[in-house]
């Protein structure tokens, strides 16, 4: 059996530019893609009936070297396609500067340990029909330039909705997983185009209202820059006029074409991926009614081999149901120190094993990984560096990881910035920045750090999902009010706060937060009372854990969205 054992089913097309499923297969280059995956995982699990809809991505995101300096060195992330994936024997085209684009297809089926299966379809124009420049547009991720990404999400929009027409799914709703995928909206529209003659306007020949029923739409960027525009110019070079221009202008925006106005404008659901970011995107898009349905991540992937051992024997059923995680107090206080120090254990010695930074088990490890661009601020825990050799000479051991985008010269920058401060402290405090950070080295670092740090400027972390793996392995959070932890967060009960509740953040105040509540709560209470840190460890697993699933999650998308 191939594909086509899933036509028979009405299914949810989730649409989304990168879709992370496991680590061998570079389809993904950070959070959006690692949710989408494990969206879909869920959605194996529960047997909702799904389809992803994604770019095969050929050559990976990129593969990270930093030299000696940090300075970053960017390479293809180039992966085995025919191992892990099946051709589909299909054929359709787009038109991509008024000539056909041929693109062809591959699948995977995610499995889900109690025998569910969702099927992930991946895009690929590199086939001989294609003339070569043509052949690499599903090679890079978020590569090439502004005609590169145009032309790349032509091809997910329309050239996805097509693939899935001609392989026969019928498609219940349309899940756009941000804006790259707003062009299937101008499919659906000349897909359900009515004749003239039935019709007393030109305007009514456009089923706004059939294409809206059908479409669903997460937005999870709260910068404005972030939502793609493309000038009307290079569209109309680019992509034409699938529907007439006037239209396209109507419903995307007159200045520019805006993919989430599309996607707001022809979609009946609209979310927001926290509480706090609804209020941020009602606020930046006003009109638009937009509701809340904060991130979780797959409790099955993100919880590490000693803390599935350890759950299987206290909280039997929790992959599968985990809200069951709320019980988490009846875990014994030592078999739950031991796993978190197994897992330790296999991060630090992975550490020391490709960086030769000789970090020890004992001694406390902040983890802070994510993209390295300047509202992360990976270097805020850096900002006074003798002030943290002060606090932690001796006590802490601080592990780095994280891409800057290759056009990201302040995230770049950053990372130099972080050896630069390594150099400078280093009889002090330990600090290692791992290059190339994945999948695979996220499972470890989750599972493995005393605390998860996380302070990025606000109100920019629309949810953020890192702290939430590690709070399925007993990590407490150290983190801004900010995004998902101001829902998670129980000051000194299931983590700490860095600053305030205020809208916007005071980088000095940050600062001096993290500093004092680092060297006088966290610290001792690490060391000196030990039995209360396994407690806050014991309620990050019973109230973030239990929660911050997509299990929760895809529910919640079902009942809200997809059976409206």
């Amino acid at each position: 059996m191939g594909i086509e054992e899933f036509v028979k089913d009405t299914r949810i097309a989730y649409f989304s530019m990168e879709i992370g499923i496991r680590p061998e297969m570079h389809t993904y280059s950070g959070g959006l893609g690692i949710l989408a995956g494990d969206t879909l995982k869920s959605a194996a699990d529960l047997r909702i009936p799904m389809i992803g809809v994604t770019l095969i991505h050929r050559m990976g995101y990129f593969r990270q070297e930093l030299d000696p300096f940090g300075r970053q060195i960017e390479h293809p992330d180039s992966w085995d396609i025919e191992k892990y994936l099946k051709r589909i024997n299909i054929k359709v085209s787009v038109e991509i500067e008024k000539k056909p684009v041929y693109i062809t297809a591959w699948y995977y089926i995610i499995e889900s340990t109690i025998g569910g299966r969702v099927p992930v379809i991946l895009l690929d124009t590199d086939i001989p029909d294609n003339d070569p420049v043509d052949r690499t547009l599903t090679h890079y991720l978020y590569g090439g330039d502004l005609e590169y990404r145009l032309k790349q999400e032509i091809i997910l929009g329309i050239g996805g909705v097509r693939v899935l027409d001609e392989l026969g799914f019928e498609i219940r709703k349309y899940h756009m997983n941000e804006g790259h995928s707003s062009l299937l909206t101008l499919e659906l529209l000349k897909k359900f185009k009515k004749p003239i003659e039935e019709v007393w306007s030109e305007e009514l020949v456009w089923d706004v209202q059939k294409v809206r029923d059908l479409c669903v739409f997460t937005t999870h960027t709260p910068v404005e820059a972030g939502h793609d525009r493309f000038p009307y110019e290079l569209v109309q070079r680019v992509l034409g006029e699938p529907v007439p221009m006037w239209l396209i202008k109507k419903l995307a925006g007159d200045g520019m074409l805006n993919m989430t106005l599309l996607g707001f404008n022809l979609s009946e659901y609209i979310n927001g991926v926290s509480k706090k970011h609804e209020e941020v995107s009602e606020r930046m898009f006003p009109g638009y009614e937009i509701h809340a349905i904060t991130n979780g991540v797959h409790p099955y992937t993100w919880v590490s081999e000693p803390f599935k051992n350890l759950y299987n024997k206290h909280l039997p059923g929790w992959a599968m149901e985990p809200e069951i995680f709320v019980r988490a107090w009846k875990i014994p206080e030592e078999e739950l120190w031991d796993a978190h120090m197994q897992a330790k254990k296999s991060l630090i010695d992975y550490v020391n094993r490709i960086s030769g930074a000789n970090f020890n088990y004992e001694t406390f490890t902040i983890g802070f990984a994510r993209r390295a661009t300047p509202y992360k601020r990976a270097d805020l825990l850096l900002s006074d560096p003798e002030r943290l050799a002060i606090v932690g000479e001796g006590r802490v051991q601080i592990i780095y990881a994280g891409k800057a985008h290759p056009k990201d010269e302040g995230g770049k920058q950053l990372i130099q910035r972080i050896f630069q401060v390594k150099e400078r402290i280093k009889d002090k405090v330990k600090i290692v920045y791992l290059p190339n950070y994945d999948m695979a080295m996220a499972m470890k670092l989750v599972a493995g750090v005393d605390i998860w740090l996380n302070n990025p400027l606000k109100p920019l972390e629309a949810s953020g999902t890192s702290g939430m793996k590690a709070t399925h392995n007993g990590v407490p959070n150290f983190s801004v009010l900010d995004g998902w932890w101001i829902e998670g967060w129980i000051e000194g009960y299931t983590g700490w706060s860095i600053g305030t509740l205020e809208e916007t953040s005071d980088p000095k105040r940050d600062s001096e937060d993290l500093y004092f509540k680092l060297g006088n709560d966290i610290l001792p209470m690490f060391y000196e009372n030990r039995n209360i840190w396994i407690k806050v460890m014991k309620n990050a697993i019973a109230m973030n854990a239990y929660y911050f699933n997509t299990h929760r999650m895809i529910r919640f998308y079902v009942t809200e969205a997809y059976i409206r």
